[in-house]
């Protein structure tokens, strides 16, 4: 399967993906259950590679998936020159055990240091 569908249909599910990766890149890390995180480090990362090449091209296509114009700026200023190094691989997951509710498995995404 080359997505996960979330049980949610496309436009509900490219919705949560846009609010998470936004509050995402905002925060530097977000708490969020495995499936989720696995179905958002993709996009979060392409989003990264659109920071690191900082043209004007890329920021409009960052901007029109992103929620934000903050973020954006973020985006471009601070998180794609600290990642210029790196070759992809930017952010991670650390698994935190279940939620208490469902016993859903809980991870934490964030960005890595560098």
């Amino acid at each position: 399967m080359p997505y996960q569908k979330l049980s949610r249909k496309s436009g509900p599910r490219r919705a949560l993906l846009r609010s998470l990766v936004t509050s995402f890149l905002k925060n530097g890390s977000i708490e969020t259950t495995a499936a989720k995180a696995k179905a958002l480090r993709p996009q979060a990362e392409k989003m990264v590679t659109l920071g690191k090449r900082g043209d004007l091209h890329a920021r409009r296509q960052a901007m029109s998936y992103l929620l934000d114009e903050d973020v954006v700026t973020t985006l471009f200023e601070k998180i794609g020159p600290r990642m210029e190094g790196r070759e992809g691989g930017y952010t991670r997951i650390v698994h935190k055990g279940s939620r208490r509710g469902d016993g859903a498995p809980m991870v934490i995404l964030e960005l890595m240091p560098e």
